[in-house]
């Protein structure tokens, strides 16, 4: 990719960034569009950890990656705090890819 390239998408996207706030003059949102907001970040980082989770070789792959974000899933379930989550979703993935699974 060149160089202008780069600076022409770039300086498009804070274009298209910056509409937002210009077009809603600090106007209060509707209730309705302000929900729909509130709903948007946890589907998008949902989707982002279903495509890395299950992403691979061009299609759906289900290794080890798949039963430590359901160990994962349920210590979030449980309440426990971030760093258990993360190291129950690790400790899942390399013991059963010390099996041979995945």
């Amino acid at each position: 990719m060149s160089w202008l390239a780069l600076v022409v998408l770039s300086l498009g996207s804070l274009a298209l960034r910056s509409l937002g706030p210009v077009l809603a003059g600090g106007r209060p949102l509707p209730p309705r569009v302000r929900a729909l907001t509130e709903l948007l970040p946890p589907a998008l980082l949902a989707a982002l950890v279903a495509v890395q989770a299950l992403e691979g070789d061009g299609g759906i792959v289900v290794d080890a990656r798949v039963p430590a974000l359901a160990a994962a899933a349920i210590a979030v379930w449980f309440r426990a705090p971030f760093l258990v989550v993360v190291l129950v979703g690790v400790a899942v993935a390399a013991g059963l890819r010390a099996l041979g699974v995945g």
